[in-house]
This record gives C-alpha cells, sequence and structure tokens, in this order.
C-alpha cells in the first residue's frame, strides 16, 4: 500500500464535472502545482458514499482554495457519476475507474464486498505538487466514512511551510455528515 512520503501513482481518467465528461491527469494536475486530494468510495447513491460526497461539496475550503483539487474516484461509469452529481449537486469531479486499476495501485480494492466482485474501497490520499503522498488514510470497512481532521492537518502544515500559495485557512473543512444512521444493504 502507499504510505505518505511515497510517489503517488500516476493515473488518468475520465471522470464528470459539471455534467461534462473529461480527462483527469493526476501528473498535468500537479505539475501545474495542484494539491489533488483522491477521494476513493464504493459506489454512487450508497448509504455512506452519499452523505461523505455532499460533506465535500460543502466543504467551502476546495472552492475557495483554488490549488487544492478534490476528486472522488469509484468504479462507477460516468453515466451513473453524471446523475449522482446531478442530484446532489456535486460540484467536484467523479473519476470513473471503470476497470479499478487505480484503485488496486493504491490498494484500496475489495476483492468482494456484499456479493460485488472488484469494488474501490474507502480511502483518502492527499498529494502534493512533487506527487508525493502527504496524507494518507484507508478503511476496510465501507461503512466507514474518513475523518478528514488529519487530512486538514496536513493541508494546515502544507500552508504553513508554504508549500502551498494561498491566505486561506482550513477551518471549513471540518465537514458536516448526515446524523441518520446508516443502515447496511441487505
Amino acid at each position: 500500500m502507499p504510505k505518505e512520503g511515497d510517489t503517488a501513482p500516476d493515473f488518468t481518467l475520465t471522470g464528470v464535472r459539471n455534467g461534462e465528461k473529461h480527462d483527469y491527469s493526476l501528473s498535468e494536475a500537479t505539475n501545474d502545482g495542484n494539491y489533488v486530494v483522491l477521494f476513493f468510495y464504493p459506489a454512487d447513491f450508497s448509504p455512506v458514499c452519499t452523505p461523505e460526497m455532499c460533506a465535500i461539496r460543502d466543504s467551502e475550503f476546495f472552492e475557495f482554495t483554488p490549488n487544492v483539487l478534490p476528486w472522488g474516484i469509484s468504479g462507477d461509469t460516468t453515466y451513473a457519476h453524471k446523475a449522482f452529481a446531478e442530484q446532489y449537486s456535486l460540484n467536484f469531479p467523479l473519476l470513473s475507474d471503470t476497470d479499478r486499476t487505480i484503485a488496486q495501485s493504491y490498494d484500496v480494492r475489495y476483492e468482494e464486498w456484499e456479493g460485488h466482485r472488484s469494488i474501490p474501497k474507502r480511502g483518502v490520499f492527499l498529494v502534493d505538487p512533487q506527487r508525493q503522498l502527504r496524507y494518507v488514510w484507508t478503511s476496510d470497512d465501507a461503512y466507514v466514512a474518513p475523518e478528514l481532521s488529519p487530512l486538514k492537518e496536513a493541508l494546515d502544515e502544507a500552508i504553513e511551510s508554504r508549500d502551498l500559495s494561498t491566505d486561506a485557512s482550513t477551518d471549513s473543512l471540518d465537514p458536516e455528515y448526515d446524523e441518520d444512521p446508516i443502515e447496511e444493504l441487505e
């Protein structure tokens, strides 16, 4: 599994943002001086993924910090991503890892989960402009949403060390997940 300090595996995936398909290249984004936050998740419209993606949408930090890019990655098609993004007004790219090779390269792929084969696990990776991993979080439990405060701390460290050129703070990165209990699919 890639760990903090490792070089992030490079990739280019097709994704959807604002209803349109585009190709997203990690190396192109980082070469342009951006930090990229990769949010791997099992599936669009699932019980934990929906509030997680909505919390990212509601996090003003990403909106007001132009060189920190959140990218959601799952095995869903761009058609599913488009419907998911439209239904929940998601304002960041959702990338389609339909053959799950990128999830595999980040070591966040289930062989089988609830009867589905080769589904991405939940994971968060902060990639800096040199394509180094500055923060890594993964879970084998698909029903556990990531705690974003350690990501916030890693971003704060980058801001304080001037690795990240912005006057913004990360105070608005603390997400508020839906308080409704999450039921497992049967």
